[in-house]
């Protein structure tokens, strides 16, 4: 079968100098998404990906075995809320839907639907609608719901009448919902959201997010309501505030203080003032501050007029500690849960008791701390066949909370704990499929020695008859950033991999949070060299271990795990047969420039900063790519919409590589035109992009039912001068 050709991008080379050393950017101009030639050369590029994987002969059936597994459920589940009379607000999505819908289920049982985004104004480029966020009034009579159209994250709030199912006149757009969802007053009636600014006339991409504000949206009884600017740089009484500070107002049932909350850019350390909620909206408030950046705060949860801080501080794995609103004072805290061998990565607060996640290696506990005996925390026990554990929903006027079990092999589900039993009992919200707990898969557990001699954590999962003989095919993933550890967890659609004899790993590298805000602060910025490292560690134990071979190895990662997968492949391109760089960070010199890159200077760096400059040509792979390398073959997969990642990132590397590799593999640049970057994507999109990624790792690692009758065969490509 003839297939469309894959396009040639043009060499325009771009030379800049940074504190003394030259780059070159071959592929600057890709970075112009409003170019035709540049949009008629990607969209070849996504003909030439689809017709290539569409040719591979087990490409359908693997596409069909997804479907069919997922299928199997009659819904899955999503963010669950509590409310005050225990009813629970849930995201539930039918096996036939694409998109999850907005439901609430009474106290006696019943789903009733709130808001289905098919309902929702569609946009007009066919593309879709998803819910991004809910919040139950706590009356029960309202909704306040946010959506946005095929994966933009450019989210729409808008207020729901709960008796009529009919949106009331309020519509607010711009709705700034990645670092705090908005907040319902005791009243029922009015609430507290944040909002970019409109952009300046002629600011660059990279102002976007520069002054975010708060605002209290004051109900006026006829349904609309009037908003009042409360909270960020410039309004009456608050802090002064940098331009990539995200400040949000945080309302707690019960407590009669609010919580302004600031996010510094994407840095995991808050900044925090309390307010008290008479004084929201008036002229005269005067925010008190609770604790600053250097207190190494990364979460908080309020009860009545205490704060209870996750902090870092003195703490390398965490530590929560409480302190008045009144009258707050980090330094003096009374400590209630210490320091000590776990990691501390989650609070909440319930009537009855503190809640506190925490995690020894990747298996997760929480811990139930009650108010009267503070130093008795006690782990919830959890069933054997859901050894992790995670807060799902907690409420400060209910007591007990719901916990989500999860395991490597099984589908977790939702549990309610009850503090005067002591006891879980299944919450009937996640009915189980066939394939949510298969038969014959296991899991384990390995300490991987690094390049340092750091010991890091690997998870293998796979059949339990697997022959350790190399022969298996096996994709290893990672991530890395920010802080965020990968938690224990099994998704349905994996068993279409693991039947089939492949196995499944994911590597804990440094620069996530297996381990404390130390093991974060080693995979940074100028220490970032480390987080790829642990990856190619990994991957080589799973060789030596006879889990697979480097003929048969994938590696997968996405967004900041780009950096991970694409540093991993260009250091060592003989490990691995095939790679997958999901809407990833590969050039990170030119990340800055981007409307996400400011709030990412403090995890990646600076340009302005020597050392940083260093650090960011490290782990950028753009700039790692030499020709005539026998790279492994490699997909790059992205979302044209994709407001975190710019397209541009895979295309420049997507043209770089298919230039460099001297190996003969295949590179493709699979671009889905109606999603971004996965934030909002439909069922269909998520198992189509499974399937394509799936059937090239294993085309690239030799399975006979993956390998096409005549091979495509390489484009010749010009190189970079």
């Amino acid at each position: 079968m003839d297939l469309p050709p894959q396009p040639v991008a043009p060499v325009h080379a771009v030379v800049e100098t940074h504190h003394g050393v030259e780059v070159v950017d071959a592929y600057r101009h890709l970075e112009d998404l409003a170019d035709p030639a540049v949009q008629a050369w990607a969209r070849g590029q996504a003909v030439h990906a689809a017709a290539v994987l569409a040719s591979l002969p087990g490409h359908d059936r693997l596409r069909a075995r997804i479907d069919a597994i997922v299928a199997d459920a009659p819904f899955t589940v999503g963010s669950v809320e509590r409310l005050s009379d225990g009813r629970i607000a849930f995201l539930k999505q039918p096996a036939a839907a694409d998109v999850p819908v907005v439901c609430l289920r009474g106290r006696t049982g019943g789903d009733r639907v709130l808001v289905d985004p098919a309902t929702l104004p569609q946009p007009a480029d066919g593309g879709h609608v998803a819910i991004g966020f809910f919040l139950v009034s706590p009356d029960g009579a309202r909704l306040l719901y946010g959506f946005a159209a095929s994966g933009t994250e450019e989210e729409t709030l808008r207020v729901r009448d709960v008796a009529t199912g009919r949106d009331l006149p309020v519509e607010i757009d711009r709705l700034e919902t990645a670092y705090a969802a908005p907040s319902w007053l005791p009243d029922g009636r009015s609430f507290t959201y944040s909002r970019r600014r409109h952009p300046e006339p002629g600011a660059t991409a990279a102002a976007a997010y520069r002054f975010t504000q708060a605002f209290l949206h004051v109900d006026t009884g006829d349904g609309s309501g009037r908003d009042v600017f409360v909270f960020g740089h410039g309004a009456p009484g608050s802090p002064p505030l940098e331009p990539m500070d995200f400040p949000a107002v945080i309302v707690t049932a019960g407590s009669d203080w609010v919580i302004g909350q600031v996010h510094h850019g994407d840095e995991s350390d808050l900044s925090l003032w309390a307010l008290p909620v008479r004084e929201l909206g008036s002229p005269t408030a005067r925010w008190r501050p609770v604790c600053g950046r250097a207190d190494l705060v990364t979460g908080f949860a309020v009860r009545g007029d205490d704060i209870y801080l996750l902090t870092a501080r003195d703490a390398p794995r965490f530590r929560v500690v409480r302190t008045s609103l009144a009258a707050p004072d980090v330094s003096t805290a009374e400590v209630i849960v210490p320091a000590g061998g776990a990691v501390v990565h989650d609070v909440a607060t319930a009537a009855d008791a503190l809640y506190v996640g925490v995690s020894r290696g990747v298996t997760r506990d929480v811990l139930r701390v009650p108010y009267d005996r503070l130093k008795e925390a006690r782990a919830i026990p959890m069933p054997a066949d859901e050894p992790s554990a995670a807060i799902a929903a907690a409420s400060p006027d209910q007591p007990g909370i719901l916990v989500r079990g999860s395991s490597w092999i099984r589908t977790g589900r939702i549990h309610a704990f009850d503090p005067a039993t002591g006891q879980l009992a299944d919450a009937g919200l996640v009915p189980l499929g066939r394939f949510d707990a298969p038969a014959g898969l296991t899991a384990t557990e390995l300490l991987v020695t690094g390049h340092d001699g750091v010991e890091v954590p690997l998870s293998i999962v796979h059949r339990a008859d697997l022959r350790r003989d190399g022969s298996h095919p096996a994709i290893l993933s990672g991530y890395g950033a920010y802080g965020h550890s990968t938690p224990m967890q099994f998704s349905p659609a994996s068993l279409a991999w693991l039947e089939r004899g492949g196995v499944l790993a994911v590597a804990h590298v440094r620069g996530g949070g297996v381990f404390g805000k130390a093991w974060h602060h080693a995979g940074r910025k100028t220490t970032k060299p480390n987080t790829w490292k642990d990856f190619l560690a990994c991957a080589e134990r799973l060789v030596d271990e006879g889990y697979t071979s480097p003929e048969r190895l994938a590696a997968r990662g996405g967004s900041a795990g780009g950096i991970l997968v694409g540093r991993a492949i260009t250091e060592r391109p003989d490990l691995f047969a095939a790679a997958h760089i999901a809407v990833g960070c590969t050039d990170m010199l030119r990340f800055e420039t981007t409307k996400n890159g400011p709030p990412n200077v403090p995890e990646f760096g600076s340009l302005a900063d020597a050392d940083e400059f260093r650090g960011l040509l490290a782990m950028s792979t753009l700039h790692h790519i030499v020709d005539g390398t026998a790279y492994p073959g490699v997909i790059l997969t992205h979302g044209i919409n994709d407001p975190r990642v710019e397209p541009w990132q895979s295309f420049k590397t997507a043209a770089r590589l298919q230039a460099a590799t001297a190996s003969g593999r295949t590179v493709l640049l699979r671009i889905d035109y109606a999603s971004g970057h996965g934030i909002g994507s439909t069922r269909s999109q998520r198992h189509a992009e499974l399937a394509d990624v799936w059937s090239f790792a294993l085309w690239q690692v030799g399975d006979p039912e993956f390998q096409p009758a005549a091979p495509p065969r390489p484009q010749p490509q010009r190189t970079p001068e």
